[in-house]
């Protein structure tokens, strides 16, 4: 077994542990299953309604909201960010209200926002547009400012125009701080998305676990967290995976 492999296995014995000790707390009595359910029942109840249809249909409206969202905001803040990091004119005119206004938490402005949007689907979209826009602006700006000044001199003396520049030093420099932004922006846009569509929600995930919790189902409210965490495990290991390979030629400090 190679060495990849054995270190999968070796990230994958915790949560088994920890799986195994919630389903024996359950059966051992230690746990009460009205209040959390076993992972075997979670599991039965997610395959019924898998096998039904309902829990993909759920699926496929939360992960609708999510990519137009995540797209919204991430473009928003990636124009803006490269717009303050390169321009001075940029930095002076878009980086302090952004600043000002990423101090307000976007989850409490959802009383404001229903009276902007209203509660349809433009309040949950706007929600995963606002929580995945700061992270990628943010890492933007500092993934540009903090690239090194010489490498822009050298590429300049060398005789590379300002798009070469751009491509050749800037964007491979500004990449790995990006990628932290995205991966904090995908964290921030299901986190989002859970609390919008638990307003007034008509479909997706979220509307799947208010309503079982009308009905005390806790094994469906418990499914409905399970999938939103292994929604946002799997975008972050695509992450994860297009990092690797956008960044080869990066060498950073391996864990010993």
């Amino acid at each position: 077994m190679s060495a990849s492999a054995v270190r999968r296995w070796r990230r994958a014995v915790s949560p088994l542990l920890l799986l195994a000790a919630w389903e024996g707390g359950v059966r051992g009595g230690l746990l009460d299953p009205d209040r959390l359910p076993a992972p075997s029942t979670v599991l039965a109840t997610g395959w019924r309604l898998a096998a039904d249809g309902t829990l993909g249909g759920y699926l496929l409206n939360s992960l609708q909201r999510a990519v137009l969202g995540l797209l919204i905001g991430g473009l928003l803040g990636l124009a803006l960010g490269t717009a303050a990091g390169l321009v001075r004119l940029g930095d002076d005119a878009v980086d302090p209200p952004v600043q000002m206004a990423r101090m307000l938490p976007h989850l409490g402005l959802v009383p404001l926002l229903i009276i902007w949007v209203g509660i349809g689907e433009p309040l949950k979209v706007t929600l995963v547009a606002l929580g995945a826009f700061f992270p990628i602006y943010l890492n933007t700006y500092a993934g540009i400012r903090n690239i090194d000044e010489r490498l822009v001199e050298a590429a300049r003396t060398l005789g590379l125009t300002g798009a070469e520049r751009l491509w050749h030093v800037v964007i491979p420099g500004a990449l790995p701080s990006l990628f932290i932004g995205l991966r904090l922006a995908f964290a921030a846009g299901w986190l989002s998305l859970v609390v919008g569509e638990q307003v007034n929600g008509q479909g997706g995930l979220g509307f799947m676990m208010m309503e079982a919790r009308e009905f005390s189902q806790t094994d469906v409210v418990v499914l409905g967290l399970v999938t939103y965490a292994l929604l946002g495990l799997l975008s972050d290991l695509a992450l994860r995976a297009a990092e690797r390979r956008l960044l080869a030629w990066r060498r950073g400090l391996q864990a010993a």
